[in-house]
């Protein structure tokens, strides 16, 4: 080969290498995405909220009078039977201290019924000789009448006389008795603290029953004391009939229907366990949330739907999770919630056909916190791009750096 083609050659192969190097130099790179495949399959969507458990049915015993309580020796967790196990004793109040007023007050009280009591006495000795000079009066009259010095009529009005004294002595021992009680109840204001009969106020004690069979689950009052009527002492139920509360906000309870199903999760152990919707409470209420907000909230409640055997160690008042089903489909079109954006008024995402990044319009149905319920704009199989960045932009060449799904 000659100098001159040598080197046009040479040339020709340094100017190939240059033009190469500026076409991959400015040809476009693809970016690397994460992919997820859009699969048909079971789906549904729930509302979540913080539920507490608590006894179905709380007994509550109170103070059926004013006394002192002894102090009690039951505690929580304590079995009892209803209407035989003795909860509690509750002692007659002692009387109070008297101010000067009201011991003067009582004391001419006491002067007063002894007086009334001895004048009722006296009715009744005067009521005894009337009747025994009546006695003697019928006497003479029936010896009379029998020897004809006096009429029959005579002896009838000896005889009334007689039933008239018999009836006023009756009458004026009553009022001596009604006197007496009078005194008796003048000396009680005057009792003090300390003169009340230790024994007597044992004996006259109320038994406190508990009214079903159960544990007690709270001693409100536990130290002897005096107690006021309808003072709570005892909370007593059976703590393996309980149920879930839950506190929903009132737009969440809308969608959820009597026997929906449910899950309860952060209970203690890794496996949720299963409930069911038993009602959903007609009136709400308004709670203060943590950030001090005002919110509208109704309350759920749910039975537990397996034995008692899987919860045996949850009681009254554990916190749990509730999660609510409020839809559920069994063959759902489901794409990714993180492969989806907002596109004009509607919801888009990046479909990858032949490597490059397609904006396709989608309509989405019911929606969790994973998927989305495709409605139309996608088909079964196809990928799509999750967490797209800025640079994905439509007809973008893209090369998978994750696939899921």
């Amino acid at each position: 080969m000659t100098p001159v083609k040598r080197s046009l050659l040479i040339w020709s192969m340094l100017g190939a290498l240059v033009v190469s190097g500026m076409v991959w130099s400015f040809w476009p790179e693809s970016v690397q995405v994460d992919m997820a495949t859009v699969t048909r399959g079971p789906m549904q969507v729930n509302v979540s909220d913080e539920g507490r458990t608590r006894v179905r049915e709380v007994y509550q015993v109170s103070a059926p009078v004013s006394g002192r309580l002894l102090r009690i020796d039951k505690h929580a967790g304590d079995k009892v039977v209803g209407g035989e196990t003795v909860v509690g004793d509750l002692l007659p109040t002692a009387p109070g201290f008297l101010d000067v007023r009201s011991r003067a007050q009582a004391e001419a009280a006491v002067k007063s019924a002894e007086a009334a009591k001895d004048l009722a006495a006296a009715e009744v000795q005067r009521a005894k000789a009337d009747l025994a000079f009546a006695v003697s009066d019928l006497k003479r009259a029936r010896a009379l009448v029998a020897g004809g010095a006096i009429s029959k009529a005579e002896l009838e009005h000896a005889e009334l006389a007689y039933a008239t004294k018999v009836a006023q002595l009756a009458s004026a021992e009553a009022a001596l008795q009604v006197k007496d009680f009078d005194l008796q109840t003048a000396k009680a204001l005057l009792m003090n603290p300390g003169s009340a009969d230790a024994s007597a106020r044992q004996a006259a004690s109320i038994a406190l029953l508990a009214p079903v069979s159960g544990e007690v689950l709270r001693v409100l009052h536990e130290s002897e004391a005096a107690v006021a009527a309808g003072t709570p002492l005892f909370e007593i139920g059976d703590p393996a009939d309980l149920e879930v509360v839950v506190e929903m906000i009132s737009e969440d309870t809308v969608s959820i229907r009597k026997g929906a199903s449910a899950t309860l999760t952060d209970w203690g152990a890794a496996t949720p366990l299963k409930a069911r919707v038993r009602l959903v409470e007609p009136s709400g209420f308004t709670k203060i949330s943590a950030l001090g907000v005002e919110e509208q909230r109704v309350n759920v409640l749910l039975d537990f739907a397996e034995p008692h055997s899987r919860w045996a160690s949850i009681t009254d008042g554990f916190r749990v999770i509730a999660h609510i089903v409020i839809w559920q489909s069994e063959n759902a079109l489901q794409v990714p919630i993180s492969a989806m954006f907002r596109s004009g008024a509607g919801w888009a995402v990046f479909v990858v056909r032949d490597g490059r990044a397609l904006l396709t319009s989608v309509r989405i149905g019911h929606a969790n916190s994973e998927t989305a319920e495709v409605l139309a704009g996608l088909k079964n199989g196809e990928r799509v791009i999750i967490h797209p960045s800025d640079r994905v932009q439509n007809g973008v060449r893209v090369i998978a750096r994750l696939t899921t799904g």
